[in-house]
C-alpha cells in the first residue's frame, strides 16, 4: 500500500463526450461513467481507486458538470458538492485550463501555498499501479521544486493519435532522478515525424498528467492569460460561502476556454519552466473502439455467449441488449448493439465514427447523441 503525500491532492477532470466510442459513450453517460474494461468498476471510479492511495481518503477533488454531477457523487460516495465538498461542479464546459484552474484555486485557498496538485483524466486505463505510483511521488518533488510537471509515457509505437513532449537535459531535482526539462510539445505528428521522434529516444507521449504546485500554476497563468486567472480567484474565494453560485453565475461564462497544453504548457516549456518525468507503466486513453478492443480480453464487451463469430478474426463486439450478434466473414469488424442505435464499421476505421455522430447532429437527431 502506497503511503499518502503530504499536501498533495489529486484533480480529476470528468468531462467529455468520448464521441469515438459513441453510441456505447454519449454525452448524457460518457465513457469516464462506464465499466468498458470488464471490471466491475467504471473508468472513473478506477481513476479514484488508483489516485487515492497517493493522496489519503480525502484528497481526490473530482471537477465535471452539471449534466453528470449526480452520477459522478452516486459512482464515488463521499464527494459532495457544499462548502469543503470535493465535487466541484462547472456550470458550463470551459476547457481543461478552465477546470484544473478552479480547482487549483479552490485547494489553495482551502490548503494554502504549499498544496500540490496533480491532474489525471478521469477517462483513462492504467496498468503497473506501483510504477505510476512511483512516477508521481517523483512528479511531486519536482513540483515542489517549481515545475510544472508533466508524466510522459513510454511510447509503444509511432502513433499519431496523440501529443509527444521532448525530454532536455537533467531538471536537477534531488528527489525526482529521473526528471528532465520538457524541451517541447507536439501535437498529433504524422507517422513519418512519429517514427522519426522515437528513433531519437528524446519524445514520449503526452497523456496530459501535470503536477504543480498550486500557486506556482495560477501564477503562471497570471502571465499568461490574466483574465482567466483572475476570474478563478474570484471564484475560489467565495466558493465554500453562499455567494458561490451568484459569483460563478456571473464570472464563470466569460472564462477563456483553453487547454492547459496550450494555455500553460507550452508556453512554460519553451521558458524553461517544464519538467517531464517518465512513466514506465501502460497507459491507455481508450480514444477509439480499436484501442478497447485491445483491453477486452476474448474481444467481447457484455455477454460472450450472445456472440458468434465465423471466419471473423479479431472481431470486437459490445452486446447491450436482448439480441445475438452474428459476425461472418469480417476480420477486424467492429459492431456495437446499443439500445436505439448500432454501430458497424472495423478497426481501421475506428478513428472516423466522430463523423457518424457529427452526421446525427447535423440532422438534429440528438436523441441519438
Amino acid at each position: 500500500m502506497a503511503t499518502p503525500l503530504s499536501g498533495f491532492h489529486a484533480v480529476v477532470p470528468a468531462g467529455g463526450a468520448g464521441t469515438r466510442l459513441w453510441p456505447l459513450s454519449r454525452a448524457g453517460h460518457p465513457k469516464f461513467l462506464l465499466d468498458l474494461t470488464g471490471s466491475g468498476r467504471t473508468l472513473l471510479q478506477a481513476t479514484v481507486d488508483r489516485l487515492a492511495p497517493l493522496t489519503g481518503e480525502d484528497g481526490v477533488v473530482v471537477v465535471t458538470g452539471v449534466r453528470h454531477a449526480d452520477e459522478v457523487a452516486r459512482q464515488v460516495p463521499g464527494l459532495t458538492t457544499g462548502p469543503g465538498g470535493r465535487l466541484l461542479v462547472e456550470p458550463s464546459p470551459r476547457d481543461s485550463m478552465a477546470a484544473i484552474g478552479l480547482a487549483a484555486a479552490v485547494l489553495l485557498e482551502r490548503h494554502g501555498p504549499d498544496v500540490v496538485i496533480g491532474s489525471f483524466a478521469a477517462d483513462h486505463v492504467i496498468g503497473d499501479t506501483d510504477e505510476f505510483h512511483a512516477a508521481v511521488r517523483e512528479a511531486v518533488e519536482a513540483a515542489r521544486a517549481g515545475y510544472v510537471v508533466t508524466i510522459g509515457i513510454r511510447a509503444t509505437g509511432p502513433s499519431t493519435a496523440f501529443g509527444y513532449v521532448q525530454a532536455g537535459e537533467s531538471a536537477g531535482v534531488a528527489g525526482a532522478p529521473g526528471a528532465r526539462r520538457a524541451s517541447g510539445f507536439t501535437e498529433k505528428p504524422d507517422e513519418q515525424t512519429a517514427r522519426a521522434y522515437l528513433a531519437t529516444g528524446e519524445y514520449r507521449w503526452n497523456a496530459g498528467m501535470f503536477v504543480v504546485l498550486a500557486r506556482v500554476l495560477l501564477d503562471h497563468l497570471d502571465a499568461q492569460l490574466p483574465a482567466l486567472a483572475g476570474g478563478l480567484r474570484t471564484i475560489a474565494a467565495v466558493w465554500d460561502t453562499p455567494e458561490r453560485d451568484d459569483v460563478l453565475s456571473g464570472v464563470w461564462p466569460g472564462l477563456t476556454k483553453i487547454a492547459i497544453d496550450h494555455a500553460i504548457a507550452e508556453p512554460v516549456a519553451a521558458a524553461g519552466g517544464v519538467a517531464m518525468v517518465p512513466g514506465e507503466f501502460s497507459w491507455d486513453d481508450v480514444g477509439d473502439f480499436a484501442s478497447l478492443a485491445g483491453l477486452v480480453p476474448g474481444g467481447t464487451l457484455g455477454d460472450a455467449s450472445a456472440v458468434l463469430r465465423v471466419d471473423a478474426p479479431d472481431a470486437f463486439v459490445v452486446t447491450g441488449g436482448d439480441r445475438t450478434v452474428s459476425v461472418v466473414g469480417l476480420p477486424d469488424a467492429v459492431v456495437v448493439d446499443t439500445p436505439g442505435a448500432l454501430l458497424v464499421t472495423t478497426r481501421a476505421h475506428a478513428q472516423q465514427v466522430k463523423a457518424a455522430v457529427d452526421a446525427w447532429r447535423a440532422q438534429d437527431r440528438d436523441d441519438l447523441l
